[in-house]
């Protein structure tokens, strides 16, 4: 495995994924190339807690505007991580 800094990039920090972290789900940014299972080893290792359940999903890019110019936001992996009851993560 690589070094767990390759693979998680960021938490994902919206009201929704806010909202979840308070039942155990946290929301992270990870590498493109990355499987479930070394999702949940480097969220392991980064943190030390005990993962039950990794969900991953792409996002589409979305379609933005300033004035006249439009462009486009970056699609980036999504790995929405369950931890076991009691375990928390301080960002």
């Amino acid at each position: 495995m690589k070094d767990y800094t390759d693979i998680i990039y960021s938490p994902v920090i919206t009201e929704k994924s806010t909202y979840a972290t308070q039942n155990g789900v946290y929301t992270f940014k990870v590498a493109g190339w990355a499987s479930k299972i070394q999702i949940k080893k480097a969220v392991e290792a980064a943190f030390n807690v005990k993962v039950v359940k990794v969900n991953t999903l792409n996002t589409k890019s979305k379609k933005k505007r300033v004035g006249k110019y439009t462009g486009k936001t970056k699609t980036y992996k999504k790995a929405i991580v369950t931890l076991a009851s009691g375990q928390s993560i301080e960002f």
